[in-house]
């Protein structure tokens, strides 16, 4: 422990004239009393930020090496949604907001640390002669001083973590959002917070902290705190207690304070594998879209498998081999069984669990070609909404359903399952097969889904998984062939589902994946003859080496698949 954490703080006068504040007072060394594991406190940042620190967190950042690491992505993002005047919240020595202007931003910088605006303010005079326009501001109370609206706001730096309280947090966003223009942006960053409390702290020091002589490591991280410490080369230590946040937990904050659409980047990246990236960044749009224009709005991972699905390649190919209706797992009594036979039988398997009646209001999410709805209409008389991505899986599943006369218990609605464009309580049983793997935020699924439910309302749902465990390494294969970064495992829907409050019950049937998988392996090197002319040689080759991948990663173990019945 250093004997930063027990002095007695020293003082100065800060001339703080940047901010536009009066002479204040402020430490020159840290404080955390007797326990600075017990300090869990949001205020607690102002006493960190000393400024002995503040003069050292250019040697932690090297400006030039972020410059050169981070490149052009946050100007071309904020260029590409035509943004002008830019909110820097989290200013901190001023390395965003000198890069805004130099790129022709209007930019107002913002921080609650006087130290770092005063610091901000000298190197933006440093760094090209620039005058900084800097308000001393609580996130808390932006409004209150910040005046104005903003076509972007930028919270970089780790700096979201400070706030201890959830009540803070969302008051913070809440202040974001606010002074955001209409149609605003907001570009919010994290530590991958995750892997550190999962895995262990690792970091590349690439992207974000790149002095080389600087050691910037987790002293102690527990799910309420991550206590960093600084060593720098004179051996001076300093030390900041921040907030572990998780990713999937500040996306939900995102969407509940009323932002639309949330796209997160690994180290700069839109695909990554959630255990690699040392932060992620969150853009957040404000803009609300009409049903209309729902489809604008979906993000990449639903967007690629739109694109996929919608392409003549996967439509013939999945029409033609995979059972004409059914493009979902079977549950084979022998393993040479006929596919389209075995796949009703999973539709039978899954209905018989439900207690269906007429009555019964059916979402099938991810419906494909309907062939589950048309079954269930016809088994059961009951209404079904089948909502799928793919326009032209949708078109067919229309045709079907009135070939066999039964369109008028099905509507086909075009849309994510990420964002379900369905008022709260209104199915009676959600359906789902395999389908949620293709979604990069399944949580968010899984949210959605539970809001359209009505209370004591079933989700009944397959999809192909990861074992629990399974390696990085193991799955590569699978992944890379799918344009996904991560699949589901029994445990992470056995958690999200009980923490929505649902209980669970999951019949395993890992065999049948790779049967089923190995039968469609079958059949397409069987009949690849008469697919000539109508499916592409290299989307066939790509599809033989992806359906051997399944096979080889079930029977190993990798992979599991069944189905699961929940209760809300």
């Amino acid at each position: 422990m250093s004997e930063l954490d027990h002095a007695t703080p020293q003082t100065d006068v800060l001339d703080d004239g940047a901010a536009g504040k009066d002479a204040v007072v402020v430490a020159t060394a840290q404080s955390f009393g007797d326990d600075p594991l017990a300090i869990r406190d949001t205020d607690h940042y102002k006493q960190e930020y000393v400024k002995g620190f503040v003069e050292k967190w250019d040697e932690l950042i090297d400006w030039k090496k972020r410059y050169e690491s981070e490149g052009s992505f946050f100007i071309d993002l904020l260029k590409e949604r035509g943004a002008k005047r830019v909110l820097d919240v989290a200013t901190g020595t001023g390395f965003h907001s000198v890069r805004l202007i130099e790129a022709g931003f209007e930019t107002v910088s913002v921080d609650g640390s006087p130290e770092m605006l005063a610091k901000a303010f000298e190197n933006a005079k440093a760094y090209g002669g620039h005058i900084l326009r800097t308000v001393h501001a609580d996130w808390r109370w932006l409004n209150r001083d910040v005046h104005g609206e903003f076509d972007a706001v930028i919270c970089l730096g780790n700096s979201f973590t400070h706030l201890f309280s959830e009540r803070d947090r969302r008051k913070a966003l809440a202040e974001f959002y606010a002074v955001l223009k209409h149609d605003g942006l907001l570009i919010i960053d994290q530590r991958n917070y995750d892997a550190i409390l999962d895995n262990g702290f690792s970091s590349k020091h690439t992207y974000y902290y790149c002095g080389e002589a600087v050691s910037a490591r987790p002293e102690y991280v527990d799910e309420g705190l991550a206590r960093f410490q600084y060593t720098f080369p004179d051996s001076s230590e300093y030390y900041l207690n921040m907030f572990p946040l998780r990713k999937n937990y500040v996306r939900r904050l995102l969407r509940e304070v009323g932002f639309q659409r949330i796209d997160t980047y690994g180290d700069f990246q839109a695909t990554y594998s959630d255990d690699e990236p040392d932060f992620f960044i969150h853009v957040a749009e404000k803009y609300y879209r009409r049903d209309d224009e729902r489809n604008e709005g979906y993000s990449s991972a639903v967007q690629t498998a739109r694109s996929y699905y919608n392409s003549s390649d996967a439509d013939n190919f999945y029409f033609s081999v995979w059972g004409g209706e059914d493009i979902h797992i079977g549950l084979y009594a022998t393993p040479d069984e006929d596919i389209a036979t075995a796949s009703r039988r999973t539709v039978e398997r899954m209905a018989g669990k439900l207690g269906l009646t007429r009555d019964t209001r059916i979402l099938d999410v991810g419906a494909g070609y309907g062939g589950a709805a048309r079954q269930l209409a016809h088994a059961y008389g009951c209404r079904v909404t089948c909502l799928n991505l793919s326009e032209v899986e949708n078109e067919r599943n229309r045709q079907m359903n009135r070939e066999q006369g039964v369109d008028h218990l099905i509507e086909v609605v075009d849309g994510s399952f990420e964002d379900l464009p369905f008022e709260d309580f209104s199915f009676d049983v959600v359906w789902s097969q395999d389908a949620f793997l293709h979604s990069g935020d399944r949580v968010r699924v899984l949210e959605e889904i539970s809001r359209v439910l009505v209370t004591g309302g079933q989700l009944i749902f397959t999809d192909p998984m990861a074992a629990d465990g399974a390696s990085k390494s193991s799955l590569a294969p699978i992944l890379e062939r799918l344009h996904l970064d991560t699949m589901g495992s029994p445990n992470f829907y056995r958690r999200e589902l009980t923490r929505l409050g649902m209980t669970v019950e999951f019949e395993e049937h890992n065999q049948q994946l790779p049967t089923h998988y190995g039968r469609v392996l079958q059949e397409t090197e069987r009949r690849e003859p008469e697919l000539a002319g109508k499916v592409s040689d290299e989307y066939l080759a790509h599809m033989k080496k992806g359906l051997r991948n399944w096979v080889n990663g079930g029977n190993a173990g990798d992979l599991m698949w069944g189905i699961f019945h929940c209760r809300s």
